[in-house]
Formats: C-alpha cells, sequence, structure tokens
C-alpha cells in the first residue's frame, strides 16, 4: 500500500498557487503600484492563468509575449484589458517591446468580445500616437497631465481608429497659468472634439479640462447619447461677438443651447475640486477600471 506523504509548506504553496492560477478569473497587478522598472509579471507566469477572463497592468509590461500567450487557444477569451501608461514607467523601461498591431489582430481573434481601458499620465503625445495601435478594440481611455498635454493629432487618430468601440473619453489637464491652457483646434481647421463626437457614435461619457470650443456642436450631435457631459467652467469659451452683445447674455444662452442639444438640463462644472476624475484621478481609475472589469 502506497503511504501518503504529508506535503510540506512549499508543496501547498505551490499547489495553492497552481490551483489559483487555473481558476482565477481576474487579475489586477495595479493596485498600489508605483510606476517604475519593476516587472510585476512576465509572460511565462500568465501562461498559468489560463482561465482568465479580465486583466489590468503597467502598459510597459504588456509586451508583444503577452499577448501571444493570451491569443493562445488554450487561454479563454480575455474580456477586459486595463492598461495604466505612466510616463515614469516609460522613462525607467521600454516600449519597443510592446503589442505590435498584428499582436493586436491576432488576440482580438481569439478574444472577439474584448474591450480596453487605457489611462495615460503625462504622456507625451509622440509617445500615444506609438502605442495606439489601429486594432486595439479601445472602449475608454483617460489622459491626465501636469507637464504634458495630449495633441489634437492624438484627439484624431483616436476618433478615426475606435470609432466602432469607444464610449469613454476624459481629457484632463492641471495648469495653474491659464495662458498654457491646452487649445486642442490650435492651428486645425475643425476641433478634434466635434470629430470625436461626429465619428464616435457609441460615445456616452465625455470630461474636459481644456478649451472647448464647441460645446453646442457637441452637445447636438451626440444628443441624449451622450449620458455624461463634464466641462469645467474654466474650459468654456464664448464668442467675442457674443459678448459684446449687451442684448444676450452669452452664459445663458450657452448653458440653454447645450442643454437643447442634449435632451436635458446642463450646467458646466463651477467647482474643479468637486470633480474627482480631476482632484483624484488615480483612485478615479482604480474605481472605474473595476466597474469595467466587473462588467463582463
Amino acid at each position: 500500500m502506497e503511504l501518503y506523504q504529508i506535503p510540506t509548506l512549499e508543496r501547498l504553496t505551490l499547489m495553492a498557487r497552481r490551483l489559483s492560477t487555473n481558476t482565477m478569473e481576474h487579475l489586477s497587478l495595479l493596485d498600489n503600484h508605483i510606476p517604475g522598472n519593476t516587472t510585476l509579471i512576465t509572460a511565462v507566469e500568465l501562461e498559468r492563468f489560463v482561465n482568465l477572463r479580465s486583466l489590468a497592468l503597467d502598459f510597459c509590461d504588456f509586451t508583444a509575449e503577452m499577448a501571444r500567450v493570451l491569443a493562445d487557444s488554450n487561454h479563454v477569451p480575455l474580456h477586459r484589458l486595463s492598461l495604466l501608461v505612466h510616463s515614469v514607467s516609460i522613462m525607467h523601461k521600454s516600449l519597443d517591446n510592446m503589442p505590435k498591431d498584428e499582436n493586436w489582430q491576432a488576440l482580438t481573434r481569439n478574444s472577439t468580445n474584448l474591450r480596453v481601458y487605457i489611462m495615460a499620465f503625462d504622456v507625451k503625445s509622440d509617445d500615444m500616437l506609438r502605442i495606439l495601435k489601429p486594432s486595439i478594440p479601445l472602449e475608454r481611455i483617460h489622459f491626465d497631465s501636469y507637464v504634458t498635454c495630449v495633441s489634437g493629432a492624438v484627439v484624431d487618430l483616436i476618433s478615426r481608429q475606435y470609432d466602432k468601440f469607444l464610449t469613454h473619453f476624459i481629457l484632463m489637464n492641471d495648469v495653474i497659468d491659464m495662458s498654457t491652457f491646452p487649445d486642442l483646434s490650435d492651428n486645425r481647421n475643425e476641433d478634434p472634439l466635434v470629430l470625436l463626437a461626429w465619428r464616435c457614435t457609441r460615445l456616452s461619457l465625455l470630461a474636459v479640462h481644456v478649451w472647448a470650443h464647441n460645446l453646442i456642436a457637441i452637445a447636438r450631435l451626440r444628443g441624449s447619447d451622450l449620458k455624461v457631459l463634464e466641462v469645467t467652467e474654466e474650459s468654456i469659451e464664448f464668442d467675442q461677438g457674443e459678448l459684446a452683445d449687451q442684448d444676450v447674455d452669452p452664459v445663458h444662452n450657452f448653458i440653454e443651447q447645450v442643454s437643447l442639444g442634449l435632451g436635458r438640463p446642463w450646467h458646466a462644472v463651477m467647482d474643479i475640486e468637486l470633480l474627482s476624475v480631476f482632484t483624484e484621478p488615480t483612485r478615479h481609475f482604480y474605481r472605474e477600471m473595476q466597474s469595467f472589469s466587473e462588467g463582463i
């Protein structure tokens, strides 16, 4: 008769690890994560998570090899992927190993319902143009900037590449000097935010803290389908002709026109300190990421 051996602590740990990796459906490696040069998981380690349905990690850790692992038929289809792109991580790591467009194509073939949520902290526009591959099924994107601000070219690219997927677009820029307040439509014939509202027919949330010249047009384009429109008071710029007309209150008229376009009463965010996406962007992202991952 074969004697039963009591497993050592090391064996129990290994058994538990194998059990957890085989059954785990949700994995987040972003909680309390400080961007830097530490890689929290490798592609080889990820191979064990065969039943993973949602994943959240630093974008610089999400390599082409990882995408190939998740695209393998041995893995169940991935439904949610949340990626944090931080300028600090890019500085310490490299974007050279990030998935190419063919890797995203392979991943979406195996995971046809995959949706991606990206948050970018102070990432240069040139880097974002490298990151945003055409085949990413991007549903949500959140920009938060203190030093750099996303360019109109990036917003234009997003509206053209992800028009069938994008539902949430957040663009926050924390500046003290209003003279440096970003203007996405500067030196452009068309306002990138208007093009975003026109092209992205599933857009339901738009939150911006940059110059917003054409909110009335955006409200009319999206109508009641735009469930959330959060725009700070500082972002609103009025036509000088309206300001000169003493018979018209430009603020009242503006609010009325946006409200009519949306089909509901609307007001700008008067106190930006009450806007959690601006005051606590990281916490907001983690909270939204959790609901995004659970919404499978």
